[in-house]
């Protein structure tokens, strides 16, 4: 069994039971395997969600690297088309919410997602032509996230498309 098989068990018992539904066992069920094949890869519950915490990082962190051409301003446009790539793609949208809930019923597990959080966010605004826009603009994607994460069916595809649209049009002027 492939870890990202385990850790997608894990996301699918936080979507769809909660924090509380998230154990060994029930995971382990979920994915189909014994425990003992769980903790070949995940030893605790602790490093299960270490590394849901770690996988949507590294999944954020790829993608904005895949638009960011190093432009001026091109990083904000890249965060915004990392955002919507994760919010519209197929049963990615609820893993930065899993692995949120999961790391926040222990504060130790959540400081790897606020270093992430602070590096997004602090990234240099200098470089873009209107910094305050910049800025602006992620934080209206991650206020996105937010509410997505919590009401999923509010938005229709269409309706992320004008948004993001609109995100990037304001960027551009």
């Amino acid at each position: 069994m492939r870890k990202d098989a385990l850790l997608d068990a894990a996301e699918s018992l936080l979507s769809e039971h909660g924090t509380r539904a998230l154990t060994l066992a029930a995971v382990a069920d979920r994915a189909g395997v014994s425990k003992g094949g769980l903790l070949y890869h995940f030893p605790t519950k602790e490093a299960l969600v270490r590394a849901l915490v770690a996988r949507v990082i590294e999944e954020f962190d790829d993608l904005i690297a895949s638009y960011d051409d190093g432009a001026p301003g091109s990083y904000t446009r890249a965060y915004v088309e990392a955002t919507f790539e994760i919010l519209t793609g197929e049963a990615r949208a609820y893993r930065r919410w899993s692995a949120i809930s999961a790391a926040a019923t222990d504060p130790e597990q959540a400081g790897p997602l606020s270093e992430a959080m602070r590096r997004w966010h602090a990234h240099d605004p200098g470089a873009a032509a209107d910094p305050a826009t910049d800025m602006t603009v992620r934080l209206a994607a991650e206020g996105l996230w937010e509410v997505v994460s919590h009401a999923p069916d509010l938005y229709d595809r269409e309706r992320l498309d004008a948004l993001k649209r609109r995100m990037l049009a304001l960027l551009d002027r």
